[in-house]
């Protein structure tokens, strides 16, 4: 308590006592301030009446007390008095710095806005003016990046055929694939055909019997130096076979761990097939020194020695047959066909899975030949039993025809056409195919002969646009792309039209009616022709 007096009277006080209460909170700091020459700090203080306790209704209650501010903004303007002082009686002001000031002519408020116009006129003319020349540059800078990507995209296209001419030269002059053969075949005809019409128009009689008859020889005479070519060339890349072959049964089991590194591990299998591995390819070797050869031939019979059949009776007989007649001075020369008897036999040595287990999860052909009836049909040219991939089946197919070599053999012979063109438009064709990721399945059922016919006989082997018949630049889209590609609904392009066609959305405001109607006719005749998709 606080006892304090209080004036109740003119000259009587009272002395009342005075209940302080303790915040039981902290008092927030609403400011201050200090004498500088005291140092005594003084703080505003702020009292706050005890608030009224609510009677308690046993019902938990949550309130939110909200409160708008309402502001008001007045412009006010402060008085500034003058005042003026003017010459008098007993008063001189001086009118050195006065001027003299005569009113000028009236300017009324339509010369006003006259003014004004004429000045926005000014302004806007300057201002096109200005937005002119930046559009002209603009429009110069755009026309010169223009011509120069037309420059850069006919030299583009310019350097793309002399390469593959280019290509298509090197692939004739050093054949190593059957479509190169095919290229070298289809040049052989063109040039019999050009020299056939030459003489006939040039010669007559005798004379153009002779000159065909040469011309004949000359033929045989090409077709067997290419036959010759094919020769080695098959044993070299069967040799290259062999060794790929023979290397995938020697690479250890690899597998990705969790952290994204590679582990590897040789089973004892995997080691066996890599030494027999190593040792083929020494014997397989020419040129060797005499007494690494017989070290090669020695670790050889040690190695089939282990098992006892006779295969491997061959073998050791072959080594020793070697062996002695490199003792007795044989050249080399007359020795490569008694070591390609050991290679070949080896060969079959190491392609046994009994003597190497390895080998049995990569041959072709299954240890159990019952699994092979099904898939094995017979070729009537050749009449040869060959399994069912080796026979080309084409949209209209309902039996097995001639395989694929007999097939080769014949073009080779009569007709001569290279595929290449069209198996590689086949390949663009199921490459854009599957960048759609919706399952398209008649382009993986499509052969290339299927498609050479789509693009000869119905599309006339040129672009529906500009007619363009070179087949290197020729792709072929969907028509819809909307739906799966097929032969009723594709489109023969080049390259450049197949790209603005897929981004067009609706053909039938991009196109003309005469051109969708002629592209529905080569639909309906591919429908008609490709029934059994």
């Amino acid at each position: 308590y606080l006892e304090t007096s209080i004036l109740t009277g003119f000259d009587s006080f009272q002395d009342v006592a005075v209940q302080i209460e303790r915040p039981t909170y902290q008092k927030p700091f609403l400011g201050g301030f200090k004498n500088r020459r005291s140092g005594v700090e003084f703080h505003n203080a702020a009292s706050q009446t005890i608030p009224k306790k609510r009677p308690d209704k046993g019902i938990q209650l949550f309130c939110r007390a909200t409160q708008t501010v309402y502001e008001k903004n007045k412009p006010q303007q402060t008085k500034n008095t003058t005042s003026t002082q003017m010459t008098k009686v007993g008063l001189y002001v001086s009118n050195r710095t006065d001027r003299l000031i005569s009113p000028g002519k009236y300017f009324t408020a339509e010369e006003f806005h006259k003014c004004r116009l004429d000045a926005v006129i000014i302004i806007q003319t300057y201002f096109r003016r200005w937005h002119a020349i930046n559009f002209v540059q603009k429009l110069r800078e755009q026309k010169n990046a223009r011509l120069e990507w037309e420059a850069q995209e006919e030299l583009r296209k310019k350097q793309e055929k002399e390469e593959k001419l280019t290509r298509e030269q090197e692939r004739r002059m050093n054949p190593k694939t059957k479509e190169d053969f095919e290229l070298l075949y289809q040049a052989l005809e063109m040039w019999m055909q050009e020299e056939t019409e030459r003489i006939n128009t040039t010669l007559t009689g005798a004379e153009r019997k002779a000159a065909l008859c040469g011309l004949l020889e000359q033929e045989a005479q090409l077709i067997a130096s290419f036959g010759r070519y094919k020769v080695n060339l098959n044993e070299e890349t069967e040799q290259k076979a062999i060794l790929r072959f023979l290397d995938k049964c020697a690479q250890p089991k690899r597998w990705k761990a969790f952290d994204g590194k590679i582990t590897e591990m040789d089973t004892q299998d995997k080691l066996r097939a890599r030494d027999l591995f190593e040792i083929y390819y020494s014997i397989s070797m020419k040129g060797i020194p005499e007494d690494e050869r017989i070290d090669v031939l020695l670790t050889l019979r040690s190695t089939v020695k282990e098992h006892d059949c006779k295969l491997i009776q061959e073998i050791v007989e072959l080594i020793d047959r070697e062996i002695d007649l490199m003792s007795r001075g044989v050249k080399e020369c007359n020795l490569e066909g008694l070591r390609k008897r050991i290679c070949t036999l080896f060969l079959q040595y190491i392609k046994t899975p009994k003597f190497n287990p390895e080998v049995a999860r990569i041959l072709k052909v299954p240890p159990d030949p019952l699994k092979l009836y099904k898939k094995i049909h017979l070729c009537h040219s050749c009449e040869n039993y060959l399994p069912s991939s080796e026979f080309p089946l084409g949209a209209n197919a309902r039996t097995m025809g001639r395989c694929r070599s007999c097939c080769r053999l014949e073009n080779e012979a009569r007709r001569r056409e290279a595929s290449l063109k069209y198996k590689l438009i086949l390949q663009k064709l199921r490459k854009s195919e599957a960048d759609y990721q919706d399952d398209s399945k008649i382009v993986s059922l499509i052969q290339h002969q299927d498609l050479q016919y789509l693009i000869d006989t119905i599309w006339g082997c040129q672009s529906a646009l500009s007619a363009c018949s070179d087949l290197y630049d020729l792709v072929m889209v969907r028509w819809d792309k909307q739906h799966e590609w097929s032969p009723w609904n594709t489109i023969l392009l080049t390259q450049d039209e197949a790209d603005a066609h897929l981004e067009i959305c609706n053909l039938q405001t991009a196109y003309e009616e005469v051109f969708i109607h002629r592209v529905e006719l080569k639909h309906l005749q591919a429908k008609g022709y490709f029934a059994r998709f």
